[in-house]
C-alpha cells in the first residue's frame, strides 16, 4: 500500500531512512499517519538491519494533530490514544534497532515517538517538550511511562507538569538524547551509526534488543532468564559460528543474518 505521509528510502547495508512527511503541519501526527507508521513497523522486511526516523523540513514531529483531536469525545480520545500507543509499541518492539534523528521540534507525540526509538540523535536546533497539560490533556502515546523510564521520574514530572520546552543540550544533559550534532551533520551521523550496527550479527543485535526491552519490564531474576535464553539462541546461528571462527583465526566476518 502506498504511503501518503511517509517517505521510505533504502540505503546501503540494510538501512532505511524513514521521513515523516506532513511538512505543512510540522509533521503533526494524525490518525492516517499513525496507521501508516503502524503498518510499516509491523511488517519490516527481512533484509532490513536498522531504521532511521526523521522529519521533513524543520520539524521532527510537532505533536499530535490538535485539529483532529479538538472535538473528540472521551471514547474517541481513548481510541486515538490506543492507536498511538499501539503504533509506538510496534516501534519499540521492532526487531531491528530504530534511531530517531530529531531535526527540530519534538513536542508531545513527537517526543513520545522519539522515546519509543532505541537511540536518539539530535540537531542543535532540536526542541523537546510535553505541552499536553497546557492544553487540558495528559500525554497519550506513552509519554508518562517512557519518559520517566528514560530520564527518571523527577525530570519527567518536571517536563510534563511545567510544559517546559528544552533544547538539545539540556536533553543531552538529562539523558533524553545520546548525541547532539549540527543540523547539516545529523542524517550523516545517524547513517554512520546505523552502518556500525548493521555490520554486526543481525540476530545477535535482535536478541540483544529483545533482552533489553523485555527484561526492563520485569524483575531481575526473570530478566536474567530472558538474557540466558537469547544467549543460547545465538549458538543456533551460523553467524555465531562464523564470527567466533574468524576471531580465533584473526580474520573478518561478513554476517549474513543466518
Amino acid at each position: 500500500m502506498e504511503n501518503k505521509f511517509l517517505i521510505v528510502e533504502k540505503k546501503e547495508d540494510g538501512i532505511i531512512l524513514l521521513t515523516l512527511n506532513r511538512e505543512k503541519s510540522l509533521n503533526a501526527l494524525n490518525s492516517e499517519m499513525l496507521k501508516e507508521l503502524h503498518r510499516f513497523f509491523s511488517d519490516v522486511e527481512d533484509d532490513v538491519r536498522c531504521i532511521i526516523v526523521t522529519g521533513a523540513g524543520k520539524s521532527f514531529v510537532a505533536g499530535a494533530d490538535i485539529g483532529e483531536m479538538a472535538n473528540f469525545t472521551a471514547s474517541e480520545a481513548y481510541d486515538f490514544a490506543k492507536l498511538g500507543m499501539d503504533t509506538f509499541m510496534e516501534i519499540e518492539k521492532c526487531r531491528v534497532p530504530v534511531i530517531a534523528a530529531v531535526n527540530g521540534f519534538a513536542l508531545g507525540g513527537g517526543s513520545e515517538i522519539a522515546i519509543a526509538c532505541d537511540i536518539r540523535l539530535a540537531s542543535t536546533k532540536a526542541k523537546f517538550g510535553q505541552p499536553e497539560v497546557g492544553l487540558g490533556i495528559t500525554p497519550g502515546f506513552g509519554g508518562t511511562q517512557r519518559l520517566s523510564r528514560t530520564v527518571g521520574p523527577g525530570y519527567a514530572k518536571e517536563l510534563i507538569y511545567t510544559t517546559e520546552m528544552i533544547g538539545a543540550d539540556k536533553a543531552l544533559e538529562i539523558g533524553l538524547v545520546n548525541h547532539v550534532y549540527e543540523p547539516e551533520e545529523l542524517i550523516d551521523k545517524a547513517i554512520e551509526m546505523a552502518k556500525r550496527i548493521s555490520r554486526n550479527a543481525p540476530k545477535a543485535v535482535e536478541y540483544s534488543k529483545a533482552s533489553i526491552i523485555n527484561g526492563s519490564q520485569t524483575d531481575i531474576d526473570t530478566a536474567m532468564q530472558i538474557e540466558k535464553t537469547h544467549f543460547g539462541l545465538c549458538f543456533a546461528t551460523n553467524d555465531q559460528k562464523e564470527g567466533m571462527k574468524a576471531f580465533l583465526n584473526k580474520g573478518k566476518t561478513e554476517f549474513k543474518g543466518e
